[in-house]
């Protein structure tokens, strides 16, 4: 039997990852992304079996490989999305963190600012956020 509780904080889907590393993930995603580090669960190995980050107000949970029980790491078909209001802030300190360009930050041509980047454990970010007013 489960003591999982479904908590508010985790509406609709939660992305959940496995990366080479998860500890060195987590100091990355805090310096390139702000988050900050809610759970963390380890195995006696040493090797993170859970960590929960929180990134803009949302959980980002990931763990390192575990292949003898299925986990391993996968390329990334998709990407985390970020919606934020300084699309350029973000996307700055990111890159410079670390992240490498895919798509370069510009404005789109569906009326948002957009950028997709990869960090160095191959999850894709894009970064979305509004153009600046031109009125």
């Amino acid at each position: 039997m489960s003591n999982f509780e479904p908590r508010p904080d985790y509406a609709g889907v939660t992305a959940y990852v496995t990366v080479t590393n998860a500890r060195e993930a987590a100091r990355f995603y805090e310096q390139a992304l702000g988050s900050t580090i809610a759970d963390q669960r380890a195995t006696d190995d040493g090797r993170l079996m859970h960590c929960e980050a929180r990134i803009n107000g949302g959980p980002f949970m990931f763990n390192d490989p575990f292949p003898e029980h299925g986990m391993d790491v996968m390329p990334m078909a998709g990407s985390m999305t970020l919606i934020v209001a300084d699309a350029q802030a973000w996307w700055d300190r990111a890159i410079g963190a670390g992240m490498t360009s895919v798509v370069d930050l510009h404005d789109a041509f569906w009326g948002d600012k957009y950028g997709l980047m990869k960090d160095p454990f191959g999850v894709n970010w894009a970064i979305v956020g509004p153009q600046p007013s031109t009125s």
